[in-house]
Protein backbone atom coordinates (compact mmCIF):
# COMPACT_ATOMS: atom_id res chain seq x y z
CA UNK A 1 0.00 0.00 0.00
CA UNK A 2 1.12 3.71 -1.09
CA UNK A 3 2.11 5.91 1.70
CA UNK A 4 -0.82 8.98 1.16
CA UNK A 5 0.62 12.52 0.81
CA UNK A 6 2.13 14.75 3.10
CA UNK A 7 -0.92 16.90 4.53
CA UNK A 8 -0.44 20.83 3.74
CA UNK A 9 -1.33 21.40 7.18
CA UNK A 10 -2.88 19.67 10.44
CA UNK A 11 -5.44 20.96 13.48
CA UNK A 12 -6.97 19.46 15.85
CA UNK A 13 -10.37 20.75 17.93
CA UNK A 14 -10.93 18.85 20.77
CA UNK A 15 -9.93 15.12 20.24
CA UNK A 16 -10.80 15.55 16.70
CA UNK A 17 -8.00 15.56 14.33
CA UNK A 18 -8.03 17.50 11.22
CA UNK A 19 -5.76 16.95 7.86
CA UNK A 20 -5.86 19.49 4.91
CA UNK A 21 -5.18 18.69 1.72
CA UNK A 22 -4.49 19.73 -1.88
CA UNK A 23 -7.05 18.63 -3.47
CA UNK A 24 -10.50 16.63 -2.84
CA UNK A 25 -8.29 13.32 -4.76
CA UNK A 26 -5.50 13.88 -2.33
CA UNK A 27 -8.16 14.22 0.50
CA UNK A 28 -9.98 11.04 -0.36
CA UNK A 29 -6.80 9.31 -1.12
CA UNK A 30 -5.63 10.19 2.27
CA UNK A 31 -8.86 9.00 4.18
CA UNK A 32 -8.76 5.85 1.60
CA UNK A 33 -5.32 4.74 3.31
CA UNK A 34 -6.23 5.18 7.23
CA UNK A 35 -9.11 3.53 6.55
CA UNK A 36 -7.21 0.71 4.16
CA UNK A 37 -4.98 0.27 7.11
CA UNK A 38 -7.45 0.66 9.70
CA UNK A 39 -9.16 -2.56 7.72
CA UNK A 40 -6.02 -4.52 8.06
CA UNK A 41 -5.41 -4.12 11.47
CA UNK A 42 -8.61 -4.87 12.56
CA UNK A 43 -8.78 -7.96 10.25
CA UNK A 44 -5.97 -9.71 11.71
CA UNK A 45 -7.84 -9.24 15.33
CA UNK A 46 -10.94 -10.45 13.86
CA UNK A 47 -12.63 -12.36 11.60
CA UNK A 48 -15.14 -10.28 10.52
CA UNK A 49 -14.84 -6.78 10.81
CA UNK A 50 -18.31 -4.29 10.50
CA UNK A 51 -18.17 -0.87 8.81
CA UNK A 52 -20.13 1.39 8.16
CA UNK A 53 -20.25 3.28 5.05
CA UNK A 54 -21.39 6.92 3.85
CA UNK A 55 -22.48 8.27 0.08
CA UNK A 56 -23.00 11.20 -1.43
CA UNK A 57 -20.39 13.51 -3.54
CA UNK A 58 -17.97 13.64 -0.72
CA UNK A 59 -17.48 9.85 -0.59
CA UNK A 60 -16.68 9.11 -4.11
CA UNK A 61 -13.03 10.09 -4.09
CA UNK A 62 -12.94 7.99 -0.99
CA UNK A 63 -14.24 4.97 -2.28
CA UNK A 64 -12.53 4.97 -5.41
CA UNK A 65 -9.21 5.23 -4.12
CA UNK A 66 -10.02 3.06 -1.09
CA UNK A 67 -11.43 0.25 -3.87
CA UNK A 68 -8.75 0.66 -5.81
CA UNK A 69 -6.36 -1.06 -3.10
CA UNK A 70 -4.93 -4.10 -3.32
CA UNK A 71 -4.83 -6.73 -1.15
CA UNK A 72 -7.81 -5.70 1.52
CA UNK A 73 -9.59 -7.93 3.44
CA UNK A 74 -12.60 -7.19 2.26
CA UNK A 75 -14.07 -10.65 2.38
CA UNK A 76 -14.03 -10.38 6.25
CA UNK A 77 -15.89 -7.44 5.78
CA UNK A 78 -19.68 -6.52 7.03
CA UNK A 79 -21.36 -3.59 5.05
CA UNK A 80 -23.82 -1.21 6.32
CA UNK A 81 -24.77 1.80 5.19
CA UNK A 82 -26.36 4.77 7.59
CA UNK A 83 -29.20 6.19 5.72
CA UNK A 84 -31.69 6.24 2.67
CA UNK A 85 -34.45 7.98 1.12
CA UNK A 86 -37.78 6.93 2.55
CA UNK A 87 -39.87 5.83 -0.72
CA UNK A 88 -37.06 5.55 -3.90
CA UNK A 89 -36.79 2.58 -5.38
CA UNK A 90 -33.63 1.06 -5.32
CA UNK A 91 -32.95 1.60 -8.93
CA UNK A 92 -33.17 5.78 -8.79
CA UNK A 93 -30.41 7.45 -9.28
CA UNK A 94 -30.50 8.97 -6.02
CA UNK A 95 -30.97 6.28 -3.94
CA UNK A 96 -28.07 5.44 -2.03
CA UNK A 97 -28.41 1.46 -2.33
CA UNK A 98 -27.86 2.36 -5.89
CA UNK A 99 -24.71 4.91 -4.70
CA UNK A 100 -23.00 1.43 -2.68
CA UNK A 101 -23.55 -0.96 -5.33
CA UNK A 102 -21.80 0.98 -8.00
CA UNK A 103 -19.21 2.16 -6.11
CA UNK A 104 -18.30 -0.30 -3.49
CA UNK A 105 -20.38 -3.47 -3.67
CA UNK A 106 -19.48 -4.25 -7.33
CA UNK A 107 -15.76 -3.23 -7.06
CA UNK A 108 -15.06 -5.43 -3.80
CA UNK A 109 -16.41 -8.57 -3.25
CA UNK A 110 -17.51 -8.27 0.59
CA UNK A 111 -18.53 -10.90 2.93
CA UNK A 112 -22.19 -9.31 2.80
CA UNK A 113 -23.32 -6.07 2.89
CA UNK A 114 -27.15 -4.82 4.34
CA UNK A 115 -28.56 -2.30 2.26
CA UNK A 116 -31.23 -0.34 4.12
CA UNK A 117 -34.58 -0.90 2.37
CA UNK A 118 -36.04 2.70 1.83
CA UNK A 119 -39.28 0.76 -0.29
CA UNK A 120 -40.40 -0.87 2.75
CA UNK A 121 -42.04 -0.78 5.98
CA UNK A 122 -40.01 2.10 7.63
CA UNK A 123 -40.77 0.95 11.24
CA UNK A 124 -39.63 -2.51 10.35
CA UNK A 125 -37.17 -1.77 8.25
CA UNK A 126 -35.52 0.70 11.36
CA UNK A 127 -36.07 -1.63 14.08
CA UNK A 128 -34.63 -5.13 12.19
CA UNK A 129 -31.91 -2.87 10.39
CA UNK A 130 -30.71 -2.06 13.82
CA UNK A 131 -30.82 -5.18 15.39
CA UNK A 132 -28.45 -6.33 12.51
CA UNK A 133 -26.33 -3.23 13.26
CA UNK A 134 -25.82 -3.27 16.81
CA UNK A 135 -25.11 -7.22 16.76
CA UNK A 136 -22.43 -6.79 14.26
CA UNK A 137 -20.62 -4.03 16.04
CA UNK A 138 -19.12 -1.87 13.56
CA UNK A 139 -15.51 -1.21 14.02
CA UNK A 140 -14.85 1.35 11.35
CA UNK A 141 -17.46 4.64 10.24
CA UNK A 142 -16.71 6.28 6.68
CA UNK A 143 -18.82 9.44 6.94
CA UNK A 144 -19.07 13.25 5.50
CA UNK A 145 -20.71 15.93 7.13
CA UNK A 146 -23.71 17.89 5.76
CA UNK A 147 -24.02 21.22 4.82
CA UNK A 148 -26.35 21.96 7.81
CA UNK A 149 -23.81 20.28 9.61
CA UNK A 150 -25.85 16.82 9.50
CA UNK A 151 -24.84 13.37 10.64
CA UNK A 152 -26.02 10.49 8.54
CA UNK A 153 -29.95 12.57 7.87
CA UNK A 154 -29.83 13.47 11.54
CA UNK A 155 -30.80 17.42 10.20
CA UNK A 156 -30.60 19.61 13.25
CA UNK A 157 -34.22 20.04 14.13
CA UNK A 158 -33.96 15.84 14.32
CA UNK A 159 -30.47 15.33 16.18
CA UNK A 160 -30.51 13.88 19.43
CA UNK A 161 -27.29 13.15 21.29
CA UNK A 162 -28.84 10.99 23.59
CA UNK A 163 -31.20 9.04 21.24
CA UNK A 164 -32.59 6.01 22.64
CA UNK A 165 -33.23 4.74 19.21
CA UNK A 166 -30.33 3.12 16.92
CA UNK A 167 -32.18 4.33 13.58
CA UNK A 168 -35.71 6.59 12.97
CA UNK A 169 -37.46 8.01 10.45
CA UNK A 170 -36.85 12.02 9.88
CA UNK A 171 -38.04 14.81 8.10
CA UNK A 172 -35.27 16.34 6.21
CA UNK A 173 -34.64 19.65 6.40
CA UNK A 174 -34.51 22.71 3.30
CA UNK A 175 -31.05 23.28 3.32
CA UNK A 176 -30.53 19.07 3.30
CA UNK A 177 -33.25 18.71 0.59
CA UNK A 178 -31.64 21.50 -1.38
CA UNK A 179 -27.73 20.15 -1.28
CA UNK A 180 -28.98 16.61 -2.81
CA UNK A 181 -30.48 19.08 -5.85
CA UNK A 182 -27.11 21.27 -5.75
CA UNK A 183 -25.07 18.40 -6.24
CA UNK A 184 -27.34 17.05 -8.83
CA UNK A 185 -28.93 14.21 -7.50
CA UNK A 186 -32.33 15.63 -8.56
CA UNK A 187 -33.53 17.79 -10.80
CA UNK A 188 -35.42 20.01 -8.74
CA UNK A 189 -36.22 20.49 -4.71
CA UNK A 190 -39.82 19.04 -5.70
CA UNK A 191 -38.42 15.38 -6.61
CA UNK A 192 -36.09 15.21 -3.18
CA UNK A 193 -38.17 13.04 -0.51
CA UNK A 194 -38.98 14.70 2.39
CA UNK A 195 -38.39 11.42 5.08
CA UNK A 196 -35.59 9.17 5.27
CA UNK A 197 -34.23 6.40 7.31
CA UNK A 198 -30.63 7.05 8.92
CA UNK A 199 -28.93 5.75 11.94
CA UNK A 200 -29.10 7.91 14.85
CA UNK A 201 -25.95 10.06 16.30
CA UNK A 202 -25.31 7.30 19.02
CA UNK A 203 -25.17 4.60 17.04
CA UNK A 204 -22.69 6.53 14.58
CA UNK A 205 -20.64 7.72 17.85
CA UNK A 206 -20.42 4.16 19.20
CA UNK A 207 -18.03 3.22 16.58
CA UNK A 208 -14.56 3.42 17.62
CA UNK A 209 -12.70 4.99 14.64
CA UNK A 210 -14.46 7.14 12.34
CA UNK A 211 -13.08 8.39 9.13
CA UNK A 212 -14.91 11.69 7.87
CA UNK A 213 -14.34 13.11 3.82
CA UNK A 214 -15.63 16.99 3.63
CA UNK A 215 -14.47 17.98 0.17
CA UNK A 216 -15.65 20.91 -1.73
CA UNK A 217 -16.04 24.48 -1.34
CA UNK A 218 -19.65 23.83 -0.24
CA UNK A 219 -19.31 22.88 3.14
CA UNK A 220 -16.24 25.60 3.97
CA UNK A 221 -18.68 26.92 6.07
CA UNK A 222 -19.67 23.86 7.75
CA UNK A 223 -16.14 22.95 8.67
CA UNK A 224 -15.80 26.11 10.18
CA UNK A 225 -18.84 25.76 12.10
CA UNK A 226 -18.15 22.13 13.59
CA UNK A 227 -14.59 23.17 14.78
CA UNK A 228 -15.62 26.67 16.50
CA UNK A 229 -19.28 26.43 17.79
CA UNK A 230 -20.22 25.51 20.95
CA UNK A 231 -21.16 21.52 21.00
CA UNK A 232 -25.56 21.77 19.98
CA UNK A 233 -27.48 19.69 17.79
CA UNK A 234 -27.58 23.56 16.14
CA UNK A 235 -25.32 22.00 14.04
CA UNK A 236 -24.70 18.06 15.37
CA UNK A 237 -22.07 17.77 13.42
CA UNK A 238 -19.73 19.24 16.80
CA UNK A 239 -20.37 16.69 18.57
CA UNK A 240 -17.59 14.76 16.84
CA UNK A 241 -15.12 16.80 19.10
CA UNK A 242 -15.91 14.32 21.79
CA UNK A 243 -15.26 11.09 19.80
CA UNK A 244 -11.85 9.61 20.94
CA UNK A 245 -11.05 8.74 17.25
CA UNK A 246 -12.06 10.83 14.42
CA UNK A 247 -10.14 12.21 11.79
CA UNK A 248 -11.71 15.05 9.23
CA UNK A 249 -10.13 15.08 6.06
CA UNK A 250 -10.20 18.17 3.59
CA UNK A 251 -9.12 19.97 0.58
CA UNK A 252 -8.51 23.67 0.30
CA UNK A 253 -11.50 25.03 -0.75
CA UNK A 254 -13.43 23.00 2.42
CA UNK A 255 -10.36 24.04 4.94
CA UNK A 256 -11.26 28.11 2.94
CA UNK A 257 -12.26 29.83 6.26
CA UNK A 258 -10.08 28.34 8.88
CA UNK A 259 -7.16 30.09 8.13
CA UNK A 260 -7.52 31.13 11.80
CA UNK A 261 -8.01 28.00 13.79
CA UNK A 262 -4.85 27.03 15.42
CA UNK A 263 -2.46 23.96 14.57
Amino acid sequence: MSTPATPLRSLQAGSLKIEVHASRRAAGEAAAHAAAQSLQDLAERARQVAVVFATGASQLATLRALTSIDGLPWDQVTGYHMDEYAGLAADHPASFRRYLRDHLTRRVALRAFWEIDGSADPARVCREYAQKLRSSEPQLCLLGIGENGHLAFNDPAEADFQDPLDMKVVTLDAVCRQQQVAEGWFGSLDEVPKTALTLTIPALLRVPKLIASVPGSRKATIVRRTLEEPISTACPATILRTHPDVTVYLDEESSAELKGVRT
